[in-house]
């Protein structure tokens, strides 16, 4: 069960005026065929939802995806029928085809909330890619750059359901903690829900170091996605 299996329904909501998934893909789009113009075949690692695999197949790419969340993965198929999504962990993949690029966006590596797990990903990254390909992941926060006891807000509605989701962040050491809680109102009542997510800050060092130490080579890249920029890594002469 992934950290989200209290919302998942709520997921898209809460992002759909804050968060423009097409400009996104756009741009993730452009940095796939910058560093592997032949590349086709992308999977989209804790894919959510599927709005990333749903721009980046808009644009002509082949997207699988995987998520630790099944809830994540049964909308993800449904949005993107073309692709394959399944529930898995980054740190452990292990399919049977390999693929041109592999993202991992909106901070989701994160969720690989030690070194040690963050090496193993990065692993598993490189063991699933052609010898041609490119892996880009979009950071979670440095150590420093989040406030202990920081408090944040988002909400939304449709037709039917309005949430409210508060957040509280919380330091301990290189790991921060995301504490959610839900308010969710229906013409049927009004119901509360909780969940805690845990996400690794790690350093530049920390970053580059797994890329490396899985034979990758990596760019750093300012500003590419959203503020924070991107990794940008490609498989070592003589690696794949």
């Amino acid at each position: 069960m992934g950290d989200y299996s209290q919302a998942a329904e709520f997921y898209d909501l809460l992002y759909a005026a804050s968060k423009d998934y097409a400009a996104e893909s756009a741009v993730l789009g452009q940095l796939i065929r910058a560093a592997a113009p032949a590349a086709r075949r992308v999977l989209d690692v804790a894919c959510g939802t599927g709005k990333h695999a749903e721009g980046l197949t808009a644009l002509g790419f082949a997207v699988d995806g995987i998520d630790l969340e099944p809830a994540f993965v049964a909308i993800a198929a449904r949005r993107c029928p073309e692709g394959k999504f399944e529930v898995a962990d980054m740190t452990q993949l292990s399919l049977p085809q390999r693929y041109d690029a592999i993202t991992c966006m909106f901070s989701s590596i994160g969720y690989a909330n030690t070194p040690e797990s963050l090496h193993r990903a990065l692993a598993a990254f490189a063991a699933h890619l052609e010898p041609d390909g490119v892996v880009i992941i979009d950071p979670w926060f440095e150590p420093g750059d989040l406030t202990d006891g920081w408090i944040g807000m988002a909400t939304g509605t449709s037709e039917n359901v309005s949430v409210c989701r508060m957040q509280r962040t919380s330091i301990d050491g290189s790991i921060s903690h995301l504490d959610f809680e839900y308010l969710i109102g229906s013409p049927l009542g009004i119901e509360r829900r909780s969940e805690r997510h845990s996400l690794g800050l790690f350093t530049r060092e920390q970053m580059e170091a797994a890329f490396h130490g899985a034979g990758l080579t990596v760019q750093w890249r300012e500003a590419a996605l959203r503020r924070r920029g991107a990794y940008v890594g490609r498989l070592a002469i003589g690696k794949g």
